[in-house]
């Protein structure tokens, strides 16, 4: 999959798809949205508006009030490549919420995946 299709994808239909991965792991919504919240700031309302406005991904994390300053801390492997190594900006932060999810859904600890 190219990065201009990943970018093109409503943020709405990926959404849900990240919440039925925790869930099917033991995790909750709340958990998936505290981490959205984390990584970029928004808050429940703000998400809210951007999947009601089915922002695509590229406009979501554009739109995004601010990337946590920890999300460098970020490390390890998403679909075969490490997260830290990834050139391209808007694919990293992508990524980053696809590692924090896949930390979720593992049964890290919440305070752990939010690198607290």
């Amino acid at each position: 999959m190219t990065n201009q299709r990943v970018y093109r994808m409503p943020f709405a239909s990926v959404y849900p798809l990240l919440v039925k991965k925790v869930e099917r792991k033991g995790r909750t919504k709340a958990e998936v949205d505290a981490v959205i919240f984390w990584l970029t700031g928004y808050n429940e309302q703000g998400l809210r508006d951007q999947l009601d406005q089915a922002v695509d991904m590229e406009t979501f994390y554009a739109q995004a009030p601010q990337i946590n300053p920890n999300a460098v801390k970020i490390k390890g492997l998403i679909c075969g490549h490490r997260v830290e190594e990834i050139a391209d900006p808007l694919m990293q932060k992508v990524r980053w919420l696809d590692k924090l999810v896949d930390e979720l859904a593992r049964g890290k600890a919440l305070d752990k995946v939010l690198r607290a």
